[in-house]
């Protein structure tokens, strides 16, 4: 087995323990106290949102140039002076949120001041995370940092939640914990890079000013640090925070896990269909290219759609199964519908993102990450400012900004590449499912939840593979038999 085989397998092991940690955590525990998860998440979403001022695209700079400065053996002198560049970088943003309030005083009201001292120490962590992420993947070792980066924060969530809720113990405790762990990925981190290659700091400047090369690193960093801006979840997240308190926070977060599930098909096509769109363009293929794009995207779309279908009919009876808190989310049933809509066509445009990133085109996909957080905060001031929606809004501002986001890179490689990941088939996947929730909603329901939890999603799958079976959609007889199930565990 190759290595790239091996950890791409054990890259999806830990991708889907991660997920399932995580989605299981923000169902049935962190329910149990929505304003104190609002906060963890809060915290980290912010810290996520605020890393890029810090590392500023150098974490991508130190891909892009890896191994033209290893050839010349000054790759630990590149690591060297973008840690310290970042160090540098951190007291300037410092510098900056301490001096903001004498020119924007209500600063001082935000949470984002009320809790620094979890923030700022966060940022900081993350932002020599990201280098050293960036930096040991040029080895083609991903599962460690995998691990550091899927499972360690889902840890420090719902070990500080439970630290807080079921120990009994103070807020200050929890988030201390929580804090450690990231720091504890930090150290791992330093660990692990020694162990690839031993670590020795060098911050001489003379291989970077020479032939001006620090100029080609800052532009590639800069542009790097632009195509970081398309993060709507943590935009979201900090101004719900903002504008609707920790309890709204905490109570989205549940909601994003939840609709996350159906994002399941999504995990790791990247990685997979990478090499296979970089042939295409290569070889300037485009109609294969258009061929594999429409199959790909119809495959997510329909299983995406399976599943958006289960949640639409189970969700009602799922809250009756989750802490106290739980039915707090039946009134936030329409941000289920409205945002998993979303997600479903996020899945139905495949990887046109990916398209344009891997051609010459790559700096248009900048300026459609822009458009996407630049719509997604006035969409969101709009609808807290000007309405009474509450999470509603932020779920219509999302669905509105993230569907925008998708039809301009539909429309651009239709244009540039003549290919599209719609099809007719796809209409008929929406009317099938369309119908298997219909039906499955006006069935009578039992007196037991656990009951009609079961048996209606059972009824929309079985109707949905009906109409599969007549209209031949998707070759479900393909997966459902011994022969993939044993090619899974095949590496060859």
């Amino acid at each position: 087995m190759s290595v790239v085989a091996r950890q791409g397998f054990k890259y999806s092991i830990i991708g889907y323990i991660g997920f399932l940690l995580g989605t299981v955590s923000a169902i049935f525990i962190f329910p149990n106290d929505f304003e104190f998860y609002g906060k963890l998440r809060y915290s980290m979403q912010t810290a996520e949102m605020l890393v890029p001022f810090v590392v500023f695209g150098i974490s991508y700079a130190n891909v892009k140039f890896f191994h033209s400065v290893q050839k010349d053996g000054k790759n630990q002198n590149m690591l060297s002076l973008s840690l310290l560049t970042v160090a540098v970088n951190f007291l300037i943003f410092c510098g900056i949120f301490f001096i903001l309030p004498y020119f924007y005083p209500k600063f001082l009201k935000t949470q984002a001041w009320n809790i620094k001292e979890i923030i700022l120490p966060l940022i900081l962590v993350l932002s020599f995370c990201a280098i050293f992420n960036k930096y040991t993947s040029n080895y083609k070792r991903i599962v460690v940092s995998n691990i550091f980066d899927n499972l360690f924060p889902k840890i420090a969530n719902l070990g500080a939640f439970c630290l807080f809720f079921y120990f009994a113990m103070s807020q200050q405790v929890a988030l201390s914990f929580f804090f450690g762990i990231f720091t504890l990925m930090l150290f791992g981190y330093i660990y692990y890079t020694n162990k690839l290659e031993k670590i020795n700091l060098d911050f001489n400047t003379d291989y970077f000013k020479k032939d001006n090369f620090w100029k080609e690193f800052a532009n590639y960093s800069f542009f790097g640090f632009l195509g970081t801006f398309g993060n709507y979840l943590a935009i979201n997240s900090f101004m719900i925070g903002e504008y609707m308190g920790m309890e709204e926070n905490g109570i989205y977060s549940t909601l994003y896990a939840l609709i996350s599930l159906i994002s399941i098909p999504q995990l790791g096509l990247f990685n997979i269909s990478a090499p296979i769109i970089s042939q295409h363009l290569a070889d300037g293929d485009m109609e294969g290219l258009d061929r594999f794009h429409k199959k790909t995207s119809l495959s997510l779309y329909f299983l995406g759609a399976v599943l958006f279908s289960c949640i639409m009919v189970g969700f009602p009876y799922l809250t009756h199964f989750m802490p106290k808190n739980g039915m707090m989310l039946r009134e936030y049933e329409p941000v289920v519908w409205i945002w998993g809509s979303a997600v479903l066509i996020d899945l139905a445009t495949g990887f046109n993102g990916n398209i344009i990133s891997l051609s010459k085109y790559y700096k248009f996909n900048i300026l459609v990450m822009l458009l996407l957080a630049g719509l997604t905060i006035a969409l969101n001031f709009y609808f807290l400012k000007n309405t009474d929606l509450k999470l509603i809004g932020i779920a219509l501002s999302t669905a509105i900004s993230l569907t925008t986001y998708n039809v301009v890179k539909i429309v651009f490689n239709y244009i540039m590449f003549k290919v599209s990941p719609l099809t007719i088939e796809m209409i008929f996947v929406s009317i099938i499912c369309t119908l298997a929730i219909t039906v499955a909603i006006v069935l009578p329901n039992f007196s037991n939840n656990f009951i009609n939890l079961i048996y209606k999603p059972a009824v929309v799958l079985l109707l949905i593979f009906i109409g599969n079976y007549f209209t031949k959609i998707f070759p479900v007889e393909n997966y459902l038999n011994r022969n993939f199930i044993k090619s899974i565990f095949k590496f060859k």
